[in-house]
């Protein structure tokens, strides 16, 4: 009996450790000021055009490899196998890293479409494109550490005036193209978070083009429903992208304030970042809510869509902006 009563206090105490290292590594990483990072890195000199886009890139990839408990994506040990919010946040952000880096690799760093891309984003865009779960060769955590280094050579090379090889140009053109894709993204993650409450959805595959045809047949009304068990990892994964989105977008408007300021749109870029920092609030509740949409009981997804449709529509708008003369 009194052995039995030894390993019952053994079983509850690793219990009890297990779930407080749940809690602890499950708590995201607070916002950070883009500017104030920036003028650290560049000890001193004058940040020129590109440096804070550039260097928020890579705090946000080290923040994502450093935070507490590190990288959990791949983990296959517990408690880390065991928890599912922080890796479906890690994922999200990593979307945001991941077409960031495209299109500096493919635009900002381009003068023209037939120009030469760079050669150091040329090798770090591939690295945050390896599977981020996988926990063996290639490591996340390595390409990703990898990624980073050659980050900070772009960086360096940026502040170098007599290297014309590295160059980030801020045209409107550049900016509307990675703004076109965060729009997609964005959309996604609000259709995805409404479909908690469940949906009956007319199918608009081809509206708005009478010759558009698709691969295979659909129903021409669908019931659209997440999962049970998805319902906090499509909040979670929304709240990483939403989180790194709105450091990428400050950077944006530090190293673009010519062409917003020229278009009339830093307010448009400024509702768009306060839009998604009101996705950051703090959940007071233990676990994400999934109430009917009028039910006594909040329903969490609803509210992160409501505020990532906001800051896309406003989105939207900005391109439109940057897109006229």
């Amino acid at each position: 009996m009194h052995k039995l009563m030894i390993a019952l206090a053994l079983f509850l105490t690793t219990v009890l450790i297990g779930w407080g290292m749940t809690l602890y590594y499950s708590d995201e990483p607070a916002t950070f000021d883009v500017v104030a990072v920036a003028q650290t890195a560049a000890a001193g000199e004058k940040p020129v055009v590109g440096f804070t886009t550039t260097n928020t890139l890579i705090h946000i990839t080290e923040t994502l490899l450093y935070k507490p408990g590190g990288y959990i994506s791949n983990d296959i040990l517990p408690p880390f196998v065991l928890m599912d919010d922080m890796p479906a946040w890690e994922l999200g952000a990593l979307e945001m890293i991941r077409d960031m880096a495209l299109a500096m690799r493919a635009d900002l760093s381009r003068s023209q479409s037939q120009s030469v891309e760079n050669s150091l984003l040329k090798q770090i865009q591939p690295k945050f494109n390896i599977e981020h779960r996988s926990w063996a060769i290639p490591s996340p955590e390595e390409e990703y550490t990898a990624a980073i280094k050659l980050l900070r050579q772009y960086r360096q090379g940026l502040m170098a005036t007599e290297n014309q090889e590295h160059q980030f140009f801020a045209r409107a053109d550049n900016l509307r193209d990675w703004l076109k894709q965060v729009e997609k993204r964005l959309g996604s993650y609000s259709q995805r978070l409404s479909a908690s409450v469940g949906q009956d959805r007319l199918n608009t595959d081809l509206a708005g083009d009478i010759a558009a045809r698709k691969s295979t047949l659909t129903p021409d009304e669908m019931m659209i429903k997440t999962s049970w068990w998805r319902i906090d990892n499509e909040f979670y994964e929304a709240r990483g992208a939403s989180w790194a989105l709105l450091h990428l977008l400050k950077a944006i408007e530090v190293d673009f304030a010519d062409v917003l300021q020229r278009k009339n749109a830093t307010v448009s870029l400024q509702q768009i970042i306060r839009e998604l920092e009101s996705t950051q609030q703090t959940i007071w509740t233990p676990m994400v809510l999934n109430g009917s949409g009028f039910g006594m009981l909040a329903n969490h997804s609803l509210v992160m869509a409501n505020y990532i449709s906001r800051a896309n529509a406003a989105l939207i708008d900005l391109t439109e902006l940057l897109a006229q003369g």
